[in-house]
C-alpha cells in the first residue's frame, strides 16, 4: 500500500488513525487491485483510494456513470412488534408510520444532543428495518444499540460482514442499472423509484435491496446484496456500462463529490461535540415528534437559548486551500475553524465548510492556512445546486 500522501484530508485524516494491520478486505479488493487501484487503510478496511486520478473520477460521476464498492458500511437489521418505536426513540428524525419501501436520512444523538453519527433507516416491511451508519461509527453505534436494546420486543441482526454495497451513481446510472441481468424484469420499479426509496428483489445469493440512494448529489442508486453476489455483480456492470463511459471511483472523488452536494462527513460536519442542530440537518430534527429521543431535551434547549455555532459555506479567494482545522477568523478573534476544504471540481472554485460562532456568521471571515491569511466570501450551501428531485438538502429551511 502507499502512503496518502496527497489525498483530500477528509480522506488522509481517517486513514492515519487506521491501524496498517488486520484490516478487512471485500470480495472487490482483488479486482481493485487487478485494476490499478490505489489501495489504502479505510475505516478499518484496505479500500481504492483512486483509479485513474480524482479529477477525472470526479466528472465521471458527474457527467456519467461511476461505480462504488461500499461495503465497508454497517449494516443493522432490526425486527419486532416494537421496533419502529424504539427506533424512533434512538433518532432525531420522524420514522413514525412510514410505509414499506421508505428510506429516512437522520442522525443519532448522546445525552447531550452531541451526534454520535448520521445514517439512513430502511422500512422493509411492517416489523422489519435496516439501520445503515457509517464505517468509521460501525462498532460505536452497534454497541450503542445493544446497549438500549429492551428485554423482548425487538431483536438485533449485524449484517455488516455479510452484506455488500455497490453504488451506482451519474446521470446514466438508471440506464446502466437497468442492464444487470438479475434485474431485468425490475426495470419498471427502477424507473419508479423516487428518492429515498427501495425494493426488494430475490438474488442468486439471498436477498437484494435496490435504493434510490447515494452521496454525490446525482441520480444514483445503492445496491445491498450477499457478499457472494458482489464480484459478479460488479463485472457485469462494468462490461456492460462501457458504451456509457462507466468507471470505478474511489474514496478521494467520493469526498469531492459529497462535498460540492452539501453531504455531511462524520469527524468534519459532524461531531459528538456540537449537534445537528449546528451541522446544518436541523431538517432532519424533529423536536416534536411523539415520544421524543435520546437527546432531544438538550436539543430543545439550545434552540430556546440560541445556536450557539453555525455551519457556513465560505469561497477562499486566492493562495493556497483552506484545509480541515483550518482557523477562521473575524478581525483578529478566532471565531470558528475549517471542517471540510478542497477544490470543487465541478466548480471550479476554492472553496470550504466551516463550524463558526453564530454572533459572526455575517461577518468578514479570514482564514489562516499554515500562518497566511486569506479572504473569503460567503458561498450558499450546498455548493452545488441539488440536481436530484426529492433531496432535502434543496430544502435549506430548518424544521425541527
Amino acid at each position: 500500500m502507499r502512503p496518502a500522501a496527497g489525498l483530500p484530508p477528509a480522506i488522509a485524516n481517517q486513514l492515519q488513525e487506521d491501524a496498517v494491520t488486520s484490516l478487512k478486505t471485500t470480495p472487490l479488493t482483488t479486482w481493485h487491485e487487478d485494476h490499478g487501484a490505489r489501495m489504502v487503510p479505510f475505516a478499518g478496511y484496505t479500500m481504492p483510494v483512486q483509479y485513474e486520478g480524482v479529477l477525472a473520477e470526479h466528472a465521471a460521476v458527474r457527467e456519467r456513470v461511476g461505480l462504488f464498492d461500499i461495503t465497508h458500511m454497517g449494516e443493522v437489521y432490526v425486527g419486532g412488534p416494537d421496533a419502529e418505536q424504539w427506533i424512533s426513540g434512538l433518532i432525531t428524525n420522524r420514522i413514525d408510520g412510514i410505509a414499506p419501501g421508505k428510506v429516512v436520512y437522520t442522525t443519532m444523538c448522546n445525552e447531550r444532543g452531541g451526534c454520535l453519527d448520521d445514517m439512513l433507516v430502511y422500512r422493509l416491511d411492517g416489523e422489519r428495518w435496516l439501520i445503515v451508519m457509517n464505517a468509521a461509527n460501525h462498532a460505536k453505534i452497534a454497541a450503542w444499540l445493544r446497549s438500549h436494546l429492551p428485554p423482548r420486543g425487538v431483536t438485533l441482526d449485524d449484517a455488516s460482514d455479510r452484506t455488500g454495497l455497490i453504488a451506482v451513481q451519474g446521470p446514466d446510472s438508471r440506464e446502466l442499472m437497468g442492464r444487470l441481468g438479475q434485474l431485468r424484469s425490475a426495470a419498471a420499479a427502477i424507473a419508479a423509484l423516487e428518492f429515498y426509496t427501495h425494493f426488494r428483489s430475490a438474488g442468486p445469493g439471498g436477498e437484494w435491496i435496490v435504493s434510490r440512494t447515494g452521496y454525490t448529489g446525482e441520480h444514483g442508486y445503492e445496491l445491498y446484496l450477499p457478499v457472494s453476489d458482489m464480484l459478479p455483480v460488479w463485472q457485469e456492470l462494468v462490461a456492460k456500462g462501457g458504451d456509457l463511459g462507466v468507471a470505478p471511483i474511489g474514496l478521494a472523488a467520493r469526498d469531492t463529490l459529497r462535498f460540492e452536494a452539501g453531504y455531511c462527513l462524520y469527524g468534519h460536519e459532524l461531531s459528538e461535540d456540537w449537534t445537528p442542530l449546528e451541522a446544518g440537518v436541523g431538517w432532519a430534527v424533529k423536536l416534536k415528534k411523539p415520544g421524543g429521543f435520546i437527546g432531544s431535551e438538550a436539543l430543545a434547549a439550545l434552540k430556546a437559548a440560541g445556536l450557539p455555532r453555525r455551519l457556513l459555506g465560505l469561497e477562499v479567494l486566492g493562495g493556497p486551500l483552506a484545509r480541515e482545522g483550518s482557523p477562521v477568523l473575524a478581525g483578529e478573534r478566532k471565531v470558528g475553524h475549517v471542517t471540510s476544504g478542497t477544490f470543487a471540481p465541478t466548480l471550479a472554485r476554492k472553496l470550504a465548510i466551516a463550524l463558526v460562532d453564530a454572533a459572526y456568521a455575517e461577518a468578514d471571515l479570514t482564514v489562516d492556512v499554515r500562518g497566511k491569511r486569506l479572504a473569503t466570501r460567503p458561498v450558499a450551501l450546498p455548493f452545488l445546486a441539488a440536481r436530484v428531485k426529492g433531496d432535502p438538502r434543496a430544502e435549506r429551511t430548518q424544521s425541527w
